[in-house]
């Protein structure tokens, strides 16, 4: 069955199949190695040619030698045709300029220079479209120019990230500009300068005292596989082409998550107000059941088994958040739950028995994380209060507010003091009923301030929290409702998804 949180789990892959393909591709294993396409060395030998005529015409300056490349130094296999080179073999970098003090080269003149910064790049975009500033004549001097069809590399805080410039204009010292010689496809270049691998040098070079940076002469040094223009062209192709298939999926994904998330606060926001289920006149009144229950509380006040709460106050109309059945009625959680926060972590306090605890880290949406279980002690008049057992109901007051699971397990555990327990005064109480309308809380957001008033989750704001109480019989039926509803939607798009193959050779 896939659930929620399987089809997130999809979508958050989606940058790692990108790198896998891209990975793929620069390795020559996405395309064939065609003789007509000549040789790698045969292109490395123009763009030499290329570059020393630059640097005649005074375009671009000599570069020393970089060391040749050593055997152990080739990471992995490439086609026979291809080549290993370092970056400047084969491009020409240089370092954007800024004029300073910045403020007065700033223009607002119209026909100023597009003035391109690193804020001007949309995240995950490819092409850098417009600049929000413009400098005037003077700051050129003291700044780089760049013509469309130049890259862009970032070369500080997110270093390392490509784009293409489709305009002209000047580009601060933040940036570094990877001139093409001719010797790449620009689409090859951009997944090449995208790839994990290349990427991967270049967190091995940054350096900086407090920020990580790059420099000119650390990425002529990179290492990266050179193949044929016409395979690079292929390569190009073939990535945007698989990677367009899997776009498709994932806006496939997105909407069954949408799908899946609107139809499950509905089903769940119908069945605790009492429209997924009938009202059956055998099952008594709500009125009825908290009689009982106040019953219950007077009993284990008597024995000392919980201590004697202040009245909580009356309900107001204006308080109410939606119609119940004539036969439910609105209560406060402190009603009909016995409730309480753990243990404050404190690690001065070595007294009592040294025992594993969860905390809001180890709680999520109906179930729970329990790897790695952190200690600390509890005096044995603490143990009983911030031990849960099989069927409390446990809340995060902090991180995601209101996050809620029923503990499943037979073994015991203890709880730190940013969760609520919340165990029922009658254990006939369903308390999967009091989940789901914590999770319809959440999601309408009578938790997070509209509604009933929230703006945290203190103990306070628990115990007086407004609940609908339908009776027992109706508590059980709409529990069952509500997962026979769910379980039956989620089977019908684990059939539609299975329409798709995720693994065909194809894509």
């Amino acid at each position: 069955m896939i659930d929620t949180n399987t089809i997130s789990s999809l979508a958050a892959d989606a940058e790692a199949f990108r790198q896998k393909v891209i990975d793929a591709g620069i390795r020559g294993k996405l395309t064939e190695q065609l003789p007509e396409d000549g040789t790698a060395q045969e292109l490395f030998e123009r763009i030499q040619k290329e570059k020393e005529c630059l640097v005649k015409e005074g375009k671009i300056k000599k570069q020393k030698p970089l060391s040749p490349i050593k055997p152990e130094e080739i990471p992995f296999e490439i086609p026979e045709n291809w080549m290993w080179v370092r970056f400047e073999n084969i491009s020409y970098i240089v370092r954007g300029g800024s004029p300073r003090p910045i403020k007065r080269y700033i223009t607002n003149d119209p026909d100023g220079i597009n003035w391109i910064k690193i804020g001007d790049v949309e995240k995950g975009g490819k092409y850098i479209y417009s600049a929000k500033e413009k400098i005037i004549p003077e700051g050129e001097k003291r700044s780089r120019h760049v013509y469309p069809g130049d890259f862009l590399l970032t070369n500080s805080m997110s270093f390392g990230r490509p784009y293409i410039s489709r305009i002209e204009g000047c580009i601060h010292d933040g940036w570094l500009l990877v001139r093409n010689l001719g010797g790449f496809n620009v689409d090859y270049l951009y997944y090449l300068l995208s790839s994990g691998f290349l990427y991967d040098q270049f967190i091995e070079k940054a350096s900086g005292s407090t920020v990580d940076n790059l420099n000119i002469e650390k990425v002529n040094s990179s290492l990266i596989p050179f193949p044929p223009l016409a395979e690079q062209q292929r390569i190009a192709e073939r990535i945007e082409e698989i990677l367009s298939v899997q776009q498709d999926l994932q806006n496939l994904l997105e909407s069954y998550t949408s799908d899946v998330s609107a139809l499950k606060s509905k089903v769940i926001d119908a069945g605790i107000q009492g429209r997924l289920t009938e009202q059956l006149p055998e099952d008594g009144t709500a009125q009825e059941l908290f009689e009982q229950i106040q019953e219950e509380k007077t009993r284990l006040v008597k024995k000392g088994k919980i201590k004697k709460q202040k009245p909580l106050p009356p309900i107001k109309p204006e308080e109410v958040p939606f119609e119940i059945p004539g036969n439910w009625m609105w209560v406060r959680l402190g009603d009909i739950f016995d409730h309480n926060t753990g243990k404050a972590l404190n690690a001065s306090d070595k007294e009592g028995s040294l025992l594993e605890y969860i905390t809001t880290s180890n709680v999520y949406w109906d179930h729970f994380e329990l790897n790695s279980l952190k200690s600390m002690y509890f005096r044995d008049d603490e143990i009983e209060k911030c031990t849960i057992k099989k069927g409390d109901l446990l809340i995060c007051e902090g991180g995601d507010i209101g996050r809620s699971a029923i503990w499943p397990y037979e073994q015991e555990m203890r709880i730190q003091n940013h969760l609520h327990k919340l165990r029922s005064f009658k254990p006939e109480i369903n308390v999967k009923y009091y989940f789901y309308m914590m999770w319809s809380y959440k999601n309408s957001g009578l938790i997070n301030g509209r509604g009933i008033g929230l703006q945290g989750f203190s103990s306070k704001r628990v115990h007086s929290l407004i609940v609908p109480l339908p009776p027992l019989a109706e508590q059980q039926r709409i529990a069952e409702r509500i997962e026979e509803i769910l379980s039956v939607f989620f089977r019908s798009v684990n059939r539609r998804r299975d329409n798709y193959d995720f693994t065909s050779s194809k894509t």
